[in-house]
C-alpha cells in the first residue's frame, strides 16, 4: 500500500482507464483560469533557471497574508518543507496526536527522532482536545498539529493550540502548525494562528497551493516562521531551484484570481453536507469539516478493494497509528461525482 491517495497511474496501470478519485483531497474546482494562463504565458521562459529565492512569490505572498516576505520561505511542496525542519531541527523527541499526517513520522525518524505519540479517542472522534497539552512534557523538542487534523477531519479549537504553543514556547520546543486544509473549513480566520506569527519565534505555519487552487501536480507549499536565522538555516538546506518557474509563476497566478476561494468553499460546504446526509442514510456516521469525510466500518478492510473494482478510489486510513481496519476517506468532489460515491457505497454495503 502506498503511503498516500491519489495513485492514477498505478490504476490505469491494471485497469486501463482513470478512475473517479476520492483518495486525494484536491480542489474539485481545477486550476483557476488566471494559472492556466500564466502556466501558458510562461512557457517560453523555461530556458532558464528559476529564481532561487522565490523573491516576486514570497512578495506576493507576503502582501496576500500583511506580513514581512522575508518570514516566508517557499518549498517544492510541504512535505519538502517538513523534511527540511526534520533535518534542520534534527530534534531528540518529536509530539505527534495518532492519528495524523504520516510525512511528519517518516520526516524525523530519517534524523533518528524518538517519536511520541499521543493517541487520539475513538469516542470523541479522534479529536485533539487539552489532554494533548500535558502530553507536551519538559523533554519535547518539537510538535507538530495538523489543522484540520488528517484523516478525521476535525479542527482543533484555536485556544488549544494556543495553549500547546505557550507550552512550547515555556520548554524551548517548537510548534509545527500544519494550516494546508484549513482554507476549506467554514471559517479560517477564527482557526488560523498566522496572528502568532509577530509574537512566537518558536511557531511555524505551513501552508500549500496543493490542495486549494488543484496544483498537486505542481508541487508548492511554504511556511511562515519569525526566526531569521532558521529561515536561513531551512534555505540552506534546499536543493538547488527547489521550486520551478511554472510553480511560482502558477503561486502568484493563484494569489490574484478572483473568486476562486469563495466558489470552492460554497462548493465544499454545500457538498459536505449532502454527502453527511446521504453517508447517514446508508447508516455510516461521517465527520469531518474540510474537504474530506472520514468514516468507520466493521467490514473487514473490503471497501477499498470494492471500490476499486468499480472504478472509484478512496482512501485506507489503516495504516495511520491509532487507526484500524476498516477506516476511510473520502473527499469532496463535484455533485455529480459524489452521487456516484453515494450509489457505489449503497451498492457495496448491499452487497456484504
Amino acid at each position: 500500500m502506498l503511503d498516500h491517495g491519489g495513485d492514477i497511474q498505478g490504476f490505469v496501470d491494471e485497469f486501463g482507464y482513470e478512475p473517479l478519485d476520492f483518495s486525494a483531497n484536491v480542489s474539485p474546482l481545477g486550476l483557476p483560469d488566471e494559472v492556466v494562463k500564466a502556466i501558458e504565458g510562461c512557457i517560453a521562459g523555461l530556458a532558464a533557471y528559476p529564481d532561487p529565492l522565490c523573491r516576486k512569490l514570497t512578495c506576493a505572498l507576503g502582501a496576500h497574508h500583511g506580513i514581512d516576505p522575508t518570514h516566508i520561505l517557499c518549498g517544492n511542496g510541504c512535505s519538502d518543507l517538513i523534511y527540511r525542519i526534520a533535518r534542520v531541527l534534527e530534534p531528540k523527541r518529536a509530539l505527534l496526536a495518532a492519528p495524523t499526517f504520516s510525512e511528519y513520522a517518516t520526516a524525523l525518524s530519517q534524523v533518528n527522532c524518538d517519536i511520541k505519540r499521543h493517541y487520539l479517542a475513538p469516542g470523541t472522534g479522534y479529536a485533539l482536545d487539552e489532554s494533548f497539552i500535558a502530553a507536551i512534557t519538559d523533554d519535547i523538542d518539537v510538535v507538530f498539529i495538523c489543522q484540520p487534523n488528517n484523516p478525521c477531519g476535525l479542527v482543533t479549537p484555536r485556544d488549544v493550540v494556543e495553549r500547546a504553543l505557550a507550552r512550547c514556547n515555556e520548554i524551548d520546543a517548537w510548534l509545527i502548525v500544519d494550516e494546508c486544509f484549513i482554507e476549506f473549513i467554514d471559517d479560517p480566520s477564527a482557526t488560523t494562528m498566522e496572528s502568532h506569527i509577530a509574537d512566537s519565534e518558536k511557531l511555524i505555519i505551513l501552508k500549500a497551493f496543493t490542495k486549494l487552487y488543484g496544483m498537486a501536480g505542481l508541487r508548492l507549499g511554504y511556511l511562515l516562521g519569525t526566526d531569521a536565522a532558521l529561515i536561513d538555516r531551512l534555505r540552506n538546506a534546499e536543493q538547488p531551484w527547489a521550486v520551478s518557474t511554472v510553480a511560482q509563476t502558477a503561486g502568484i497566478a493563484a494569489l490574484s484570481s478572483t473568486g476562486y476561494v469563495e466558489k470552492l468553499r460554497e462548493l465544499v460546504q454545500a457538498e459536505r453536507a449532502f454527502m453527511k446526509e446521504k453517508l447517514a442514510q446508508l447508516g455510516i456516521r461521517a465527520q469531518g469539516e474540510a474537504n474530506y469525510l472520514f468514516f468507520e466500518l466493521n467490514d473487514g478492510g473490503e471497501l477499498v478493494s470494492h471500490l476499486r473494482h468499480h472504478g472509484i478510489l478512496i482512501r485506507d486510513c489503516s495504516n495511520f497509528p491509532g487507526l484500524g481496519v476498516g477506516s476511510y476517506r473520502v473527499a469532496i468532489l463535484s455533485h455529480e461525482k459524489n452521487e456516484k460515491l453515494i450509489a457505489a457505497l449503497a451498492d457495496a454495503l448491499q452487497e456484504k
